[in-house]
């Protein structure tokens, strides 16, 4: 199972056992785990960001076409040879870019009676970045 760009969380809404944190992959599948013990869950969880944050390379520009549309990045599978601290920042500018993106992208709606594509576009692109 491989972790790079994976995001490790509590499952708040799985109520059926306890300590269960979910797994989302890169290739947005979920899993989930159960832990002994609520602290063992947190421990989980931190480690996994952890690893996953260091084997996560900054994603490549997404591929480029003739139409508009939005096309995800691609989130490269080799681990990042950078240090650390490197790492720390490429993750924290990642960061700013998406929430402003985010930001625009909310500014700037499609009208009420758009075409359903444009809808469709709009509700993914939201989606993707609310993920990041």
């Amino acid at each position: 199972l491989g972790v790079h760009h994976a995001l490790a969380e509590r499952a708040p809404k799985y109520t059926k056992r306890p300590n269960v944190f979910r797994l989302q992959t890169a290739e947005r599948r979920l899993f989930l785990f159960q832990a002994p013990t609520p602290e063992e869950m947190l421990s989980w969880i931190s480690r996994i960001n952890l690893v996953a944050a260091l084997f996560s390379s900054p994603p490549f520009p997404a591929a480029v076409g003739s139409q508009r549309r939005f096309v995800r990045p691609i989130l490269p599978t080799a681990p990042s040879r950078s240090p650390p601290e490197e790492q720390l920042r490429c993750h924290e500018e990642w960061l700013e870019r998406v929430v402003q993106e985010l930001l625009e992208h909310q500014r700037h709606l499609p009208e009420g009676r758009g075409r359903a594509r444009d809808l469709d576009e709009y509700r993914i692109k939201k989606e993707f970045l609310m993920e990041e």
